[in-house]
């Protein structure tokens, strides 16, 4: 892959603890991401998930294999895991880390959505919006150990 390099693009967002709820979020984050940093699938190569233990209803890669997002991942490993618990930490999280070749020198875009914002706020610059997906302020809470 001559002129590109591995970069992991990272995001969070928070959800209920609804099997529709969780895939919704996913594929809304997902879809973030990918307009944000505008990549093939072909150039993907992983993408790991964590999860608060408060989320239960369904598996975040599962969630993003059903959800309909507008890249193909069936070919691409995806891993979810427990976030470790934390005292204080911010509830309902599903974080996720897609690793793939881009550009060298490319500015990545992470992105943060529904109260994760909170958790990287020196990510959760402004920024265009998906398509009907609002990116509404950060929660008033405490990240805790994050």
């Amino acid at each position: 892959m001559e002129g590109k390099r591995l970069y992991c693009i990272r995001g969070a967002t928070c959800t209920e603890n609804t099997r529709e709820a969780i895939r919704t979020a996913v594929g809304s984050l997902f879809d973030g991401i990918c307009a944000e940093n505008r990549f093939d699938a072909a150039d993907m190569v992983s993408i790991q998930f964590t999860m608060t233990a408060d989320l239960n209803e369904l598996n975040a890669a599962t969630a993003l294999r059903t959800a309909g997002t507008g890249l193909d991942v069936s070919a691409v490993p995806l891993f979810c895991a427990q976030e470790p618990e934390v005292k204080g930490m911010l509830p309902r999280v599903i974080r996720i880390m897609v690793s793939v070749y881009m550009a060298e020198g490319t500015a990545l875009r992470n992105v943060y959505l529904n109260g994760a914002e909170v958790l990287r706020p020196d990510f959760a610059r402004a920024r265009t919006a998906p398509a009907g997906q609002p990116h509404p302020a950060p929660a008033g809470r405490s990240p805790g150990g994050q």
